[in-house]
């Protein structure tokens, strides 16, 4: 059985949907799933001012969580097309993890949200990739494997061949719909899969 960590950052709630999605995906397969947060950088008059809501209840990662599983799932919203900062401030803690190469052949995934259909969602996880080959993991993307979804062009959808991905609306009202969600738990079945094998 694979152990994975779902890691994620979320302001309004659209991304840690989708963690949620991923652990339920990462169990119907028969492995195990963790949920963790980064830690939040804004100070909270910030937070209050652009209304965003209480954080969940999930534990926080440290450096010393990821050694302990055998894939992790990374989940941000973007920022101009690349990794919120609360994310990046979290990969800049993985130093010691680097130096000791403590994550050399375990498997990473991402998922994402933007505002935008075309807000940088392939861009958010292309450019997370430097930060995985710095540390030796192995990228699994879900290419096509959802099926037929992932051709439909008849609706706002997120997501595509590098990782599931939701559509917030610019200003953050629209919640993942339930094939984004389908998308995420696939996702989660799919990585979990493949990590396994890494792993054994």
């Amino acid at each position: 059985m694979a152990k994975i960590a779902v890691v994620y950052y979320s302001t309004y709630g659209h991304v840690q949907t989708l963690a949620e999605a991923v652990k339920k995906g990462v169990e119907e397969a028969g492995h195990q799933a963790d949920i963790f947060q980064v830690p939040e950088t804004l100070p909270t008059d910030i937070l209050e001012k652009i209304h965003a809501p209480a954080k969940a209840d999930y534990p926080i990662a440290t450096a010393a969580t990821l050694p302990e599983y055998d894939g992790i799932a990374f989940g941000f919203p973007t920022r101009f097309g690349t990794a919120a900062a609360q994310m990046k401030a979290f990969w800049d803690s993985l130093g010691q993890l680097w130096q000791n190469g403590s994550l050399v052949g375990k498997a990473v995934t991402v998922f994402t949200s933007t505002a935008t259909q075309v807000g940088g969602q392939e861009t958010t996880i292309l450019t997370s990739i430097p930060v995985f080959a710095h540390h030796g993991l192995v990228f699994v993307p879900v290419g096509y494997s959802y099926g037929s979804s992932l051709f439909d062009v008849s609706t706002v959808r997120g997501g595509g061949p590098f990782g599931a991905g939701t559509i917030a609306g610019s200003d953050g009202s629209r919640q993942p719909s339930e094939v984004e969600i389908g998308a995420a738990v696939h996702q989660g079945s799919h990585f979990a899969k493949i990590a396994a094998k890494l792993a054994a």
